[in-house]
């Protein structure tokens, strides 16, 4: 199988597969001028001009605006056409009404989960007795939008979804890495206010996964770049700080991950009070001893058997492993025929290699996940009017293979400075972050370790917990409680 830090191409999926639509009236697109008179070659050209669209959620008149916003470069020329789709609420005052920006992660995903997955006003269902047969899904009205609590522009990177660069050959250098990245998506963000006047609205950034580092470095950049400050940053499962996703070499992040493994086997009966108890053992006891030498004899029996017991792991896996579980791994991750899900520990799908041969494809990654693909394209055409013949690319592996990870070396960029940073800058700055118990991709853990290691406004950062793995929005209890509590705290920026 694939590697951990190779499976975090979160939601990064290749290629759509059928979704079945459910039916629903169709508003009539009108397309909105061209917002220049550029001219444009390649895959760029053949984006359409900007769709403008009516209709309603749950009693709310809502406007939808699918489009392109144009970059440029020092001297106007255009680098890249990023795709959007904006969901603004009629009649809203656009000074007090919040604002939220949307990416997903990757490197090299688009916005199609989190719009049609979490937050926007159409979801994607997952049949409810089979939540990993994506050939069955339906979509049909988000009761758990957070269109009332918030206007919402969903923004896919340069490279995904309809995003394209104007010249490919050049793209490596200018968008495809963390600080590129962050500077394309802020002034992306500040097109988008300045277009629509929402300079005085409430502002919000949310990412997923891979957006977890891009919301801190967004953050960052339209601070600095764009003079644009931020109400709040929502990250859910973030990836936070690379390093402590590697558990092989390195024994904190195995630490972090036993929590997950330990829920994973709990299921329904983990409860936030079970969860912290993990975690303290984790990063006690078993920390102490898989930073240790390598026990052996009856202390070695012991600690590997108290593992598989929590775990539900088999005890000769963990001691062959010397107590830090190879997640990834096909002995890991199959047992007894099915082969279970680095995204949702608790899912499984029958392992089509279970006699040890061949490859075992992530029942997210590979399997249900990619329903998002055709729906979100039919959704944009037929719903929004967006109407192109370019593939919706939901993961782009070359914008992945070519990601500059950090400034000139090989290692990460490290996010906890800059979220201190931007913390300790802006006394109003909020971070919401939404986990679920059995992610094994960007465990709970990691984002618990973030905030006891903050030495600026950790009391502004609040971490909650769901049933359910990395998209934990598939599953509509988990959904309708993240945007319950979202709203929630939405609402303490307008109670002040």
């Amino acid at each position: 199988m694939m590697s951990r830090r190779a499976l975090l191409l979160s939601l990064s999926l290749l290629s759509p597969i059928a979704a079945h639509a459910a039916e629903a009236p169709k508003a009539t697109p009108t397309p909105a001028a061209p917002a220049s008179a550029d001219s444009f070659k390649g895959q760029a050209a053949l984006l359409p001009a900007d769709s403008v669209t009516k209709h309603h959620l749950n009693g709310i008149a809502y406007t939808a605006h699918a489009g392109t916003l144009i970059l440029r470069d020092s001297d106007g020329k255009p680098t890249a056409r990023m795709f959007y789709v904006a969901y603004t609420k009629d009649g809203a005052s656009a000074g007090t009404r919040p604002v939220s920006y949307f990416f997903n992660g990757g490197p090299g995903a688009a916005t199609a989960y989190l719009n049609l997955g979490a937050a926007g006003p159409k979801v994607l269902n997952m049949p409810e007795k089979d939540p990993t047969d994506g050939t069955h899904a339906k979509l049909g009205d988000n009761p758990d939008s957070w269109l009332p609590a918030t206007d919402m522009v969903f923004i896919d990177a340069v490279g995904t979804g309809y995003s394209r660069p104007t010249d490919p050959t050049k793209a490596g250098d200018t968008f495809y890495g963390v600080k590129q990245d962050a500077s394309a998506f802020a002034k992306a963000i500040e097109l988008w206010t300045a277009n629509n006047n929402r300079q005085s609205s409430p502002h919000y950034l949310v990412g997923e996964s891979y957006g977890g580092i891009r919301s801190i470095q967004v953050a960052n950049a339209l601070q600095m770049e764009q003079g644009i400050l931020l109400n709040g940053i929502v990250m859910l499962s973030p990836a936070l700080e690379m390093p402590l996703l590697d558990t092989d070499n390195n024994p904190l992040s195995a630490a972090l991950l036993m929590p997950s493994l330990i829920s994973a086997h709990q299921n329904q009966s983990v409860t936030p009070e079970s969860a912290a108890a993990a975690y303290e053992w984790a990063m006690g006891p078993y920390l102490t001893k898989v930073a240790n030498r390598i026990p052996t004899g009856e202390d070695a029996k012991s600690f590997y058997a108290d593992i598989a017991a929590r775990t539900g792991l088999p005890a000769e896996i963990i001691a062959k492993e010397h107590g830090v579980p190879a997640v990834g791994a096909h002995d890991i991750m199959s047992r007894n025929g099915r082969l279970y899900g680095l995204y949702d520990f608790t899912q499984s799908i029958a392992d089509p290699a279970s006699d040890g041969l061949g490859d075992s494809p992530d029942p997210t990654l590979f399997g249900f996940g990619r329903a998002y693909g055709n729906a979100f394209s039919g959704y944009v055409a037929n719903d929004l009017g967006f109407r192109t013949p370019l593939t919706y690319d939901l993961l782009s592996m070359s914008v992945n293979a070519s990601w500059k990870w950090s400034d000139g070396g090989p290692a990460p960029i490290h996010q906890i400075p800059v979220l201190n940073k931007l913390l300790a800058l802006d006394p109003g700055l909020r971070v919401f972050v939404a986990n679920g118990y059995y992610d094994l991709a960007c465990p709970f853990g990691t984002a618990r370790w973030m905030k006891d290691h903050l030495t600026v406004g950790a009391e502004r950062v609040s971490l909650h917990l769901y049933q359910g793995g990395h998209m934990l929005y598939t599953r509509p209890a988990s959904r309708h409680a993240l945007a319950q509590d979202v709203n929630a705290w939405m609402q303490q920026d307008a109670a002040q």
